[in-house]
């Protein structure tokens, strides 16, 4: 269990990010190596130029304000710490004064001659530099009160002890609250939130990219992703898809004219054959011959007008789906009849409209109900139903579909009797209809016996 919570974990850290975050994190990394070689190359050239000398006047008062603490009879003393020791290491003739507001004093060191008197005059002093040279900033010895833990304390000491960076803080505090640090919160600021909104404005054009590929479809050809405001390095693969999507286009093309060239083809040789078919005696072989090229001619006019719908989806008229559903009761029912079915026509109102193309709804309609024909097992009711909103239920008492083929029926050329008649492309064509009129065929969910298959059109 544990290892598992590893691996999700893992697989969380290391998820791919998106590219505007890598950007924005590359920038912050660049930001922040830019701004250490910044501060190195300064401090750098005020050390070479001697702006900032080898010792300077704060690192013993910096130390001596960090040691110094009271004993338990009240004076001064100094706690051993490393950083004290370094002085001492750095200075080896160093030397301090330290005394309080009641008079305690500790020193160490040999006050240099010229400092005697002033170490004996420190209760008439409260803030001194010495400065030797004319011209010269760094003092030779410094006098100042500052709170430490043993409470207000004078240090005279002399500009002793090395340069180190973390002294800058110390001896020029001003520097980091009213330069440094607001710098640094303005970087931060511009980081987080400057940074992705320029890089959000950069990628708005794959975002009107992404947003016109989605318009992509079977149905919307000649979309094509806009290369305008497209990034340079990914300007190639949008051109790339663009390309691609052309010769999809053109493949598509190619099979809707073979499609309407193969329905018209196969009108011609149909219609003869079923003309010489009709001019046979009458038998059940011819019968069943004349069955056989009703299909075939009902599959090629289902194909062009599949085709014809294609191009003219835009020019649907209200129809009204009770008068065309009861049209193709009347042309069927002695079909049914025939094969032993009861057939009963329900409509819930005397008329119920959708848009659509009346030839292809009664296509739709007539494929159904001669499934039900093929599939219900010679005996029972052949229901047609027109509910409100806009729904058309044919229902059987056959087997019905099973559970497992109920997601394969409308594939093109798939049957559940592979032996049975028909090429399976029926309920497909109906599919397909109903995709064009905007609507859906549904294989109904019902308790009793057999299968209902139901036609949704969008309403007029």
């Amino acid at each position: 269990m544990n290892a598992s919570r590893i691996l999700r974990s893992l697989g969380r850290f290391f998820r791919p990010i998106s590219l505007k975050w890598r950007l924005v994190w590359r920038l912050v990394i660049l930001q922040v190596i830019l701004l250490t070689l910044l501060i190195a190359m300064i401090l750098g050239a005020l050390i070479v130029t001697g702006v900032i000398p080898d010792h300077y006047e704060g690192r013993a008062v910096e130390v001596l304000q960090k040691v110094v603490r009271r004993d338990d009879a009240g004076e001064l003393v100094l706690k051993s710490t490393p950083s004290l020791a370094d002085l001492r290491e750095e200075v080896p003739d160093l030397w301090f004064v330290l005394r309080d507001e009641q008079g305690h004093t500790l020193s160490e060191g040999t006050v240099p001659p010229e400092f005697t008197r002033m170490a004996a005059a420190l209760d008439h002093i409260d803030t001194a530099k010495l400065v030797w040279k004319k011209g010269t900033t760094l003092p030779a010895a410094t006098v100042q009160w500052y709170d430490t833990s043993a409470g207000r304390v004078q240090i005279f000491t002399g500009a002793q002890g090395r340069f180190r960076v973390s002294a800058l803080i110390y001896a020029t505090p001003g520097i980091f609250t009213e330069v440094i640090l607001p710098v640094g919160a303005v970087m931060a600021v511009a980081t987080l939130l400057v940074i992705p909104l320029v890089v959000r404005s950069a990628f708005r054009g794959l975002r009107q990219a992404a947003a016109q590929a989605e318009k992509i479809d079977i149905d919307e050809r000649g979309v094509r992703l806009p290369v305008e405001r497209i990034p340079s390095e990914i300007a190639p693969l949008v051109k790339a898809v663009n390309g691609a999507l052309d010769r999809l286009d053109r493949g598509y093309e190619r099979h809707q004219r073979f499609l309407i060239d193969a329905a018209h083809e196969l009108r011609t040789p149909v219609a003869i054959l079923n003309t010489r078919i009709t001019s046979l005696p009458a038998t059940p072989e011819r019968a069943r011959l004349l069955q056989d090229t009703a299909r075939l001619s009902t599959l090629t006019d289902q194909l062009l007008d599949i085709q014809r719908l294609g191009r003219q989806a835009q020019s649907f008229s209200r129809i009204d789906l009770v008068a065309v559903a009861r049209g193709v009761v009347l042309d069927l029912a002695p079909m049914a009849f025939a094969a032993g079915y009861e057939v009963s026509f329900e409509p819930s109102r005397a008329q119920l409209f959708a848009k659509g193309d009346p030839t292809a709804v009664e296509r739709a309609i007539t494929n159904l109900v001669q499934n039900a024909i093929e599939h219900g097992g010679g005996a029972g009711k052949i229901t047609i139903a027109v509910n409100s909103p806009a729904t058309v239920e044919i229902s059987d008492e056959g087997d019905g579909v099973p559970a497992e083929e109920r997601e394969r029926i409308f594939e093109p050329f798939y049957r559940l009797k592979p032996r049975g008649h028909g090429a399976g492309l029926g309920l497909n064509l109906v599919q397909e209809i109903m995709q064009i009129h905007g609507g859906r065929i549904e294989l109904a969910c019902i308790e009793r016996k057999g299968a209902c298959f139901r036609l949704v059109f969008a309403q007029a």
